[in-house]
C-alpha cells in the first residue's frame, strides 16, 4: 500500500486545484442510462465511467476503447480479445450489457473471456461502466460492476429525408492492421434507418524487442443494420440487428513458449470461428398507461465459439463447437416528478447451449466423438423482478435503494463422465446509495450493496484442456458467490476542471476457484475442479482528473490502484488472482479551435509482484512478477475542407518491450498509425 499512500496526496493537490479553476458548468448535463432510466450523471451515487462513441470506432476492438479509463483494467490474452477488469474483478463477476441486454451467457467464464470484443466498433453511441455493486438493477454477475454499450440510433430532426454517412481507413505498423469502416443514415424526424460494415485484418504483432510474435495476425468482419420509428413525441420503436465473425484467431499464449516453458502448449490452437449475432427490438412510450414511461426489449443473442486444437506435436486434433443461444425480455416502468424517480421491471431469459466435440488422428484420419466441453442441451432459465428509487430528501441529499429478487436454474444433461443435474438458485440483492451536493460542482457519494453471482454451465459442467497446463473436470454442486461491497468518493465539476476520487472495499465469499485434484492428464496437464472455496477481500482507489490550462491545452489523467488478499480453508492467506498493478495515464491535448489537433499521452503501470499461487504457476505471468513500464505516444488530426480527416500518430515511441499484467503476450513495440476519414 506504500505505493498508494504516497499518491493519494498529489490526488487531493489535484482536487484542491480543481476549485480554483471553478466556473459554472453542470454535472447533470450528461444524461446516462445505465439505473435502467434516463437520468442526468449527478444523479448517479455509483462511480461512472463515460467513453464516447467516436473513441470506440476508431479502435480495432470495442475493447480497446477501456483501457486505462477510471477504474478499468484491459487484460488481452491474444490479439482480437480483450476483458475489462473492474475493481480486481473479470469475466463473469463483471455483467455486459449491450441496450440494456445481458451479453453474459451460460458459457461465459470466470476468467476473461472474449465475448465483448465480438460487439461492431460501428455500432457504438457511447459505453458506461458502472463500477460497484448496482445489485437491485442487475442482479447475478453484476459483481465488480457494469459494463453497458449503448448503440447508436440513428436521428433526424426533419420531415424532409435526409442522407449522411462516413467512411474510415486505418493502417498501423506494430501488427500490420489494415481497417476500413463505413456508415450511411438515411430517413426523417420519423423513421430512420442505418447501415454499418467493418472490416480488419492484422499482421504478426511486433513487439518492442522487434521480434513479431505469430502466429498472432486474425481478421474480423462485422456489419450492423438498424430501423427506428419514432411515431409521435411519446412513443419509440426500434429494431437492430448486428453480426460480427472472428474467422480464425490464433491463441498466441498457447502457440509459444510462456514463462517456464521450454516448449509450447500446443502445436495447433485458433478459435475458428468466433461469432456473434445479435437481435434486438425495443418498445418505449413515454407518459403511457398509469403516467408511467415504459420499455419493453426483446433479445436474441447466438454466440458461436467453436475451436481447432492440437497439443504440442501430437497427431490428434480437436474440432469442437460450442454454441450459445440467448433469449431475452425485460419490461420496465419509470416515473420521475420533482421529488425523484423511480423504476420497477421483470426480466426473464432462456440460454441453451449446445456443444460437440471431436478427435481427428493425423496419421490414419480416424475421427472420434468425444465429450464435449459443456453437456450438450444445457440450458439456464432466468426470471427477476426489480425495483430501484431515488428520492430528493433535502435540498441537498438524494437517497437511491432497491431490491430485486432472481430465480435461476441451470440444467444439465448426464455426459460419459458426469450425471445429469439440476441447481436452482433464489437470491435476493440489493443497494442503497447517497450523494450530498455540497455546492452546484461538488458532490460527496456514498454506496453500499450486496449482490451474487449465481453458478452458469461453464461453471457447473466444463470438461477438457484449460489455460495455464490444467484440465477441468466438471463439479455440478456449486453453489452461487456472494459479495458485500462498500464505497465512497468526491466529484467535481467546473467549467475548466473535472475530479473524481471513488474508495471501495468488498467481501467476495464462497467464490467459485479452481482447485488441484492432485491428479495429471497423460499429456501433462494438471486436473483441476471448480469449488465454492475462496473468499477475497479487494481494495483500491479510483481516480481522474481534467484541466483546461488554456483556450487551448487541456489536461487529462487517470489513476487506479487495487489491492486484494484470497483464503482458501486448508491454505494460507496469499493475494487475489489477476489482480491489476498501479496504472494511469496523462493526456495533455492542444486544441486551439482550428483545423488541426494535437494529443500526447504517458500511459504506465507499476510492478506487480504480489502474485497468487495460480499466477505464478500461470505461463502468461513471469513468476518473479510482472515489471513495471511507461510508454509515451502522440498523435496529429487535420481537419480538412470537404469533410476529410486526416491523422497521423505513433505510440510507444522508445519501442519499450513491456508486457500488460495477466496478458498472453508482449504488448505492441513502436507503431505508427495513419487514418483518413470522409463525413457528409
Amino acid at each position: 500500500m506504500t505505493k498508494a499512500r504516497t499518491l493519494i496526496p498529489v490526488l487531493l493537490g489535484i482536487l484542491t486545484c480543481a476549485d480554483v479553476l471553478a466556473e459554472q458548468y453542470r454535472l447533470d448535463e450528461i444524461l446516462v442510462t445505465a439505473t435502467r432510466r434516463t437520468v442526468s450523471i449527478a444523479e448517479v451515487s455509483s462511480g461512472l465511467t463515460l467513453v464516447d462513441g467516436a473513441s470506440a470506432r476508431d479502435q480495432k476492438l470495442v475493447t480497446d476503447a477501456l483501457a486505462v479509463e477510471v477504474g478499468v483494467f484491459l487484460q488481452q490474452t491474444t490479439p482480437g480479445q480483450g476483458a475489462p477488469i473492474i475493481r480486481g474483478l473479470k469475466g463473469s463477476s463483471v455483467l455486459h450489457l449491450v441496450d440494456g441486454i445481458r451479453l453474459n451467457n451460460a458459457i461465459f467464464r470466470s476468467a476473461p473471456t472474449q465475448y465483448f470484443a465480438l460487439v461492431p466498433t460501428g455500432a457504438v453511441e457511447r459505453i458506461e461502466v458502472l463500477r460497484g455493486t448496482p445489485a437491485s438493477l442487475y442482479g447475478s454477475d453484476a459483481v465488480g460492476g457494469v459494463v453497458q454499450l449503448v448503440t447508436r440510433v440513428p436521428r433526424f430532426d426533419s420531415e424532409q429525408t435526409a442522407y449522411r454517412g462516413e467512411v474510415y481507413a486505418a493502417y498501423d505498423t506494430a501488427e500490420l492492421g489494415r481497417m476500413l469502416s463505413g456508415t450511411i443514415d438515411a430517413g426523417n424526424s420519423r423513421i430512420a434507418t442505418s447501415f454499418s460494415a467493418d472490416l480488419l485484418e492484422t499482421g504478426d504483432r511486433r513487439t518492442g524487442s522487434g521480434e513479431r510474435i505469430g502466429p498472432s495476425g486474425y481478421e474480423s468482419r462485422a456489419a450492423r443494420w438498424v430501423l427506428a420509428g419514432r411515431p409521435d413525441e411519446n412513443r419509440s420503436w426500434l429494431f437492430d440487428v448486428h453480426y460480427l465473425e472472428q474467422p480464425k484467431t490464433p491463441r498466441v499464449d498457447e502457440l509459444v513458449p510462456g514463462f517456464g516453458q521450454p516448449e509450447p502448449s500446443s502445436s495447433e490452437f485458433f478459435f475458428k470461428p468466433n461469432r456473434r449475432v445479435f437481435v434486438h427490438g425495443k418498445y418505449g412510450h413515454e407518459d403511457g398507461a398509469l403516467g408511467l414511461d415504459w420499455n419493453v426489449d426483446l433479445a436474441w443473442q447466438r454466440i458461436d465459439d467453436d475451436r481447432t486444437s492440437r497439443d504440442f506435436e501430437a497427431t490428434d486434433r480437436r474440432y469442437e463447437s460450442n454454441r450459445s443461444d440467448l433469449y431475452g425480455l425485460v419490461a420496465s416502468g419509470s416515473r420521475v416528478s420533482d421529488s425523484g424517480s423511480w423504476v420497477a421491471g421483470v426480466e426473464a431469459y432462456l440460454d441453451e447451449v449446445s456443444s460437440r466435440r471431436s478427435e481427428e488422428n493425423l496419421v490414419d484420419g480416424q475421427v472420434t466423438v468425444l465429450t464435449p466441453r459443456f453437456p450438450d442441451g444445457s440450458e439456464i432459465e432466468r426470471f427477476a423482478l426489480f425495483g430501484n428509487t431515488e428520492r430528493y430528501v433535502s435540498e441537498r441529499n438524494i437517497l437511491s435503494g432497491g431490491l430485486r429478487v432472481s430465480h435461476e436454474n441451470v440444467s444439465l444433461p448426464a455426459t460419459p463422465v458426469s450425471v445429469a443435474a439440476s441447481v436452482d438458485v433464489t437470491d435476493t440483492s440489493g443497494d442503497i446509495g447517497w450523494i450530498f451536493n455540497a455546492s452546484e460542482d461538488w458532490q460527496a457519494v456514498a454506496n453500499a450493496g450486496f449482490g451474487f453471482r449465481a453458478p452458469n454451465v461453464f461453471d457447473l459442467g466444463t470438461l477438457g484442456n484449460r489455460p495455464g497446463n490444467r484440465f477441468n473436470i466438471p463439479n455440478p454442486e456449486l453453489d452461487s458467490e456472494r459479495v458485500i461491497q462498500f464505497d465512497a468518493g468526491v466529484r467535481y465539476s467546473g467549467d475548466r476542471a473535472r475530479f473524481e476520487l471513488m474508495v471501495y472495499t468488498l467481501d467476495y465469499s464462497d467464490r467459485i476457484t479452481s482447485v488441484l485434484t492432485g491428479d495429471v492428464t497423460p499429456e501433462g496437464r494438471d486436473v483441476v475442479q471448480s469449488v465454492n472455496a475462496a473468499d477475497s477481500t479487494i481494495r483500491g482507489f479510483e481516480g481522474g482528473a481534467g484541466f483546461d490550462i488554456s483556450d487551448a491545452i487541456s489536461v487529462d489523467a487517470v489513476l487506479n490502484y487495487t489491492w486484494s488478499e484470497q483464503r482458501v480453508p486448508g491454505s494460507p492467506a496469499e493475494p487475489g488472482d489477476r489482480i491489476p498493478p498501479l496504472s494511469g495515464r496523462l493526456n495533455v491535448g492542444y486544441d486551439a479551435g482550428g483545423d488541426f489537433r494535437l494529443d500526447a499521452w504517458l500511459r504506465f503501470a507499476g510492478e506487480q509482484d504480489r502474485l497468487s499461487a495460480r499466477d505464478a504457476g500461470d505461463i502468461r505471468i513471469d513468476p518473479n512478477g510482472t515489471s513495471g513500464w511507461g510508454i509515451l505516444g502522440a498523435r496529429g488530426t487535420w481537419d480538412v475542407r470537404g469533410g476529410w480527416q486526416f491523422m497521423l500518430g505513433i505510440d510507444n515511441v522508445l519501442d519499450k518491450r513491456y508486457r500488460v499484467h495477466g496478458s498472453g503476450l508482449d504488448a505492441p513495440g513502436r507503431n505508427f498509425m495513419v487514418s483518413l476519414r470522409k463525413t457528409w
